[in-house]
């Protein structure tokens, strides 16, 4: 019997327009922690939802072998019955059902012809303290931060037994605490003979985990190496067919004596849960000079940003702003950007971006004045040069400034909501977690 539990052969994948995947062989080995990397638009997702069954047999060339038979998934109840689970990069939760709904969802339990829910909340509590994660499943999931609902999300895959597990960015959104306890729970998980496979732009995670490590760079397989022989520079070099020196760059440009935003005895509560969110927080920002923000998840710095940004989740705040000396009260996000501010959501999914909309749409949404008459009327050559200046810039992966966003790599996504936000000529940028799903050649 083969010593691999999964060899995908030859798979070719195209969208209009893109050639996604291009002849790609990827095996791995029974028991093992795989790990795939590459820049944003590499394929990596891709090929995963190949293997899945998101993308049925069909719709893509080539040949999977699972366990030493060949694999034809039609769909991903398919996949899963053969024992692969998936954790996508864009969560995959019904934000308006409870913890326990979400975490069992088509795998609930009865007692008789009616759900246990009892027996469920009960199952679902064993599972969060496996993640460590300290929530009432009772709890809608629309009240829950970015980073619990990828705690969540990766309980709901431990809950079913699989074989092969495929974790695609599982800790972009989680703080180092939380990052170890999921490193941790997959040696775990390997010692128990489950195998995995990691998709992760953090090269540090990948050299840490990983038993073996392949490379993907525009929809091909560039290698595969044991972690013995790679180091995260080979990796990079291999990733962007460069090497890449000096990844923090000194910065020629030096913060003026000038405050560009002055936050005094800042406090907020979140009126549906009468939950302090803030308090008495106070921060002095110099033009020119970068700001880090850290804490641990629900310590507030999402809060902080969008409160000082229009307060569009309605808290009740007090305290004062103050733009450059002046003093502003902002009641909505449109007063925020006039003033000059501008916030990169940690959530581009739900808050930063319009997935059925183009990317030269999402580009221009929140400043379509710069590019506009006096009379309203759009310029549309302004507005495809201006469009087209930021995929480049950015290298956003794309055939053309019309391709839908939905239709982009999670990592690209993200460049399309910076670039939004660039294109509003900012006096101060917020970006949440900005590096989320972003590659080496991208960050550096």
């Amino acid at each position: 019997m083969s010593s691999y539990i999964l060899e995908m052969k030859n798979i070719t994948k195209r969208f209009p327009g893109v050639l996604a995947l291009n002849n790609v062989t990827f095996s791995v080995k029974q028991g093992e922690i795989h790990c795939l990397v590459g820049e944003n638009g590499a394929g990596k997702s891709t090929l995963m939802k190949i293997l899945s069954g998101v993308y049925p047999h069909g719709q893509f060339e080539g040949e999977i072998i699972f366990e030493g038979k060949e694999a034809k998934f039609s769909h991903i109840h398919d996949s899963e019955q053969a024992g692969i689970g998936i954790i996508y990069q864009e969560l995959a939760l019904v934000p308006e059902m409870m913890v326990y709904e979400n975490i069992l969802l088509g795998h609930e339990i009865k007692k008789g012809i009616s759900i246990d829910i009892p027996e469920m909340i009960k199952k679902t509590e064993q599972l969060l303290r496996v993640v460590h994660l300290d929530v009432n499943p009772t709890t809608k999931i629309k009240e829950l931060g970015i980073g619990k609902q990828q705690l969540v999300e990766i309980a709901k895959a431990l809950s079913r037994k699989a074989k092969l597990l495929i974790l695609d960015e599982p800790t972009a959104a989680l703080n180092e605490n939380d990052c170890e306890n999921l490193l941790n729970i997959i040696r775990e998980l390997k010692s128990q003979g489950v195998t995995c496979i990691m998709i992760s732009h953090k090269l540090k995670e990948v050299m840490a985990i990983a038993d073996t490590i392949t490379v993907l760079r525009d929809g091909q397989t560039i290698c595969t190496l044991n972690k013995n022989n790679a180091t995260e520079q080979l990796l990079i070099k291999h990733m962007v067919g460069r090497s890449i020196e000096n990844i923090y760059p000194p910065r020629d440009i030096r913060p003026i004596d000038e405050t560009v935003l002055e936050v005094k005895n800042w406090s907020g509560i979140d009126p549906k849960t009468g939950r302090k969110i803030l308090q008495n927080m106070s921060l002095k920002i110099k033009t020119g000079e970068i700001v880090g923000l850290a804490g641990l998840v629900g310590s507030g710095r999402t809060e902080l940003a969008r409160s000082i940004f229009g307060n569009p989740d309605g808290y009740i705040v007090s305290g004062e702003i103050f733009i450059k000396g002046k003093p502003q009260h902002f009641t909505h996000p449109h007063d925020a950007i006039k003033q000059g501010l501008a916030y990169a959501s940690e959530d581009r999914k739900k808050n930063g971006l319009i997935l059925i909309q183009t990317i030269k749409d999402n580009i221009m949404i929140a400043n379509l004045k710069k590019i506009s008459s006096s009379i309203g009327v759009i310029n549309r050559e302004e507005e495809i040069t201006q469009a087209n200046n930021y995929v480049k810039s950015l290298t956003i992966k794309t055939p053309s400034i019309e391709q839908l966003v939905v239709n982009l790599s999670g990592g690209n996504q993200q460049k399309v909501s910076i670039a939004k936000w660039l294109f509003v000529s900012p006096k101060l940028l917020i970006l949440d977690e900005p590096t989320r799903g972003i590659d080496v050649g991208a960050k550096y």
